[in-house]
């Protein structure tokens, strides 16, 4: 598989990514509705959706939320986990082909997926399906390398896992952002947390898509480096990720 197939990259690592991927704070909502950016009628398209994690936060909101995710076995998981939800609605296409009808959304976000996206394409498409002057959310998890166990960790990622910088959400910059929305865009910040055992952080490194598998060479000093990093900085058997989930929102500007 290359780095072009991104829709294909996640099919055998669901059960790892549902179990051990973090979700998002509800500050994160909380700030889009105190900016009314969301109310109850408003209708989302959450572009990227996996295995639902953000879209579940979009639903409590009372929202319609539209979930356009690529990957089947994703997709799926997402339904089976949201399909009681008459608000929720699944639909197999991507960033740059979404299905939507012209002008029919209020509201896009897109949790922790927008580096795997054809810019240009996806620009036009954004374009297309939103409703005029409303808004884009651009939602990511981001560990927080200054940070001893953390920035061994990623250092654990660079040299056991080839494709990492290659797929590693970081090469997004914020000049690239702002290009994207040609226009002015606000930030919002917070702390986000998850505690794991040893199984869990194996589990963490095993549902990113860049990891190694068990037949490759490289899997096994990744998981003695992941076994020794544990017995360095467990406390009381856990250890702790610290995230800053940020968030960058604006318009989208209609002319270049």
């Amino acid at each position: 598989m290359t780095l072009k197939d991104s829709t294909k990259r996640f099919s055998d690592r669901v059960e790892n990514y549902i179990k051990y991927r973090p979700s998002y704070p509800e500050k994160i909502i909380q700030e889009l509705e105190k900016k009314q950016i969301i109310s109850r009628d408003t209708v989302i398209a959450d572009i990227g959706s996996g295995t639902g994690i953000f879209t579940e936060l979009l639903l409590n909101t009372g929202c319609q939320v539209y979930a356009i995710e690529p990957n089947n076995e994703m997709r799926v998981a997402a339904e089976k986990r949201l399909q009681k939800n008459l608000s929720f609605t699944s639909v197999s296409g991507t960033a740059e082909n979404t299905k939507l009808t012209n002008n029919s959304i209020d509201l896009i976000t897109v949790a922790q997926a927008f580096h795997w996206f054809d810019l240009e394409k996806t620009r036009i498409e954004f374009q297309r399906i939103l409703k005029e002057k409303r808004y884009i959310a651009l939602v990511w998890n981001v560990r927080l390398l200054r940070i001893d166990f953390q920035k061994e960790y990623n250092e654990l990622l660079l040299h056991h896992c080839p494709e990492y910088i290659s797929v590693d959400y970081r090469r997004i910059s914020e000049e690239n952002i702002k290009k994207f929305f040609g226009s002015t865009i606000d930030y919002f910040s917070c702390e986000n947390l998850q505690f794991f055992d040893l199984d869990g952080l194996i589990g963490r490194v095993l549902s990113s898509s860049y990891s190694p598998k068990e037949d490759q060479d490289e899997f096994q000093p990744l998981l003695k480096g992941l076994v020794e990093l544990f017995r360095k900085y467990e406390e009381n058997g856990k250890v702790k990720f610290d995230y800053q989930t940020e968030m960058y929102y604006g318009r989208l500007y209609n002319e270049r």
